[in-house]
């Protein structure tokens, strides 16, 4: 086969090594459903990082094997096919119904629907290397959308100043990952494979450097958590005098209705506070997979 051509020693070198790199970033999300399993739910955490990194896969494949010679492109979708697979299934046992139907339908959707669609209108009515360019150029604008979707956690790494869920040496991973593939797309002058690596290179960069900015920062959450604590006791601290109070026959003040104000104005932060918690804590199971592109 071309591949292993002995005119082609780097070719080979960085497309081993862009498998090697990718198995560990698609194994990444392992600790996480470890966990799932063990508390027999998916404690509120989405699937649609998976599936869609599954289609891609997908995708990607389907053009490995219209190009040919790509038998390194197969190999690495391929395990990503399976695990993501793996990770769908595990998702769909644990979640709750709402959740579980979601999941298919997504499933149906960007698997039944558009792969089959894409699928079907460049393997009939296309073929040669028309066909490997309209595959080509499909799998780098879903490529561009994979790499862009981790942005949220870059964004997220800003507001709060912490980066407990965006761990360095994910980062520094997927920034190699991008670099053996970029090198792959190259030497095989494939610009469909290079392209995209050069955004997921610059997007490891980022999040490599937001690291360094923010490791020892103090979480925003926490101030906000320690305003809100502020404000709780300032109410305390300073109570009504009821000998300052004048009441009459015409203004009376419910007392019994203050309190459920003040009551619901306080759980309100709380559950404000928890949602942004929640938020953040969704994001280092999410970043992983979507930031994998193993082409």
């Amino acid at each position: 086969m071309a591949l292993f051509d002995l005119h082609h020693p780097w070719l080979f070198v960085f497309g081993v090594l862009g498998n090697v790199i990718s198995i560990l970033v698609f194994l990444a999300p392992v600790p996480a459903f470890r966990r799932i399993c063990k508390e027999k739910s998916t404690m509120g955490y989405q699937s649609v990082p998976y599936v869609v990194a599954l289609f891609s896969s997908m995708l990607w494949m389907y053009y490995a094997f219209i190009k040919k010679n790509t038998i390194l492109l197969v190999s690495i979708n391929s395990f990503g096919c399976i695990v993501e697979t793996i990770y769908i299934t595990i998702f769909i046992l644990y979640a709750s119904k709402e959740a579980r139907r979601q999941t298919v339908q997504l499933l149906v959707l960007l698997i039944g629907g558009l792969y089959t669609l894409i699928f079907l209108i460049t393997l009939f009515p296309l073929n040669g290397v028309l066909r490997v360019q309209v595959v080509g150029w499909i799998c780098v604008t879903v490529a561009v959308g994979v790499f862009a979707a981790p942005l949220s956690i870059v964004f997220q790494v800003v507001r709060t100043r912490t980066v407990e869920f965006m761990p360095f040496t994910l980062s520094f991973f997927l920034t190699l990952s991008a670099i053996m593939w970029f090198g792959y797309g190259l030497l095989l002058k494939d610009l469909c494979i290079a392209l995209p690596n050069v955004l997921g290179f610059f997007l490891g960069m980022i999040q490599m450097l937001l690291y360094g900015i923010y490791r020892n920062a103090k979480p925003a959450i926490d101030l906000e958590k320690k305003v809100c604590e502020h404000a709780v006791n300032s109410e305390q601290i300073y109570p009504v005098d009821s000998e300052d109070v004048n009441f009459n026959d015409t203004e009376e003040i419910n007392m019994a209705a203050i309190v459920p104000v003040v009551v619901a104005n306080n759980n309100e932060n709380e559950e404000r506070l928890g949602d942004d918690v929640a938020q953040v804590k969704l994001q280092p199971f999410q970043t992983p997979v979507l930031v994998v592109c193993a082409a």
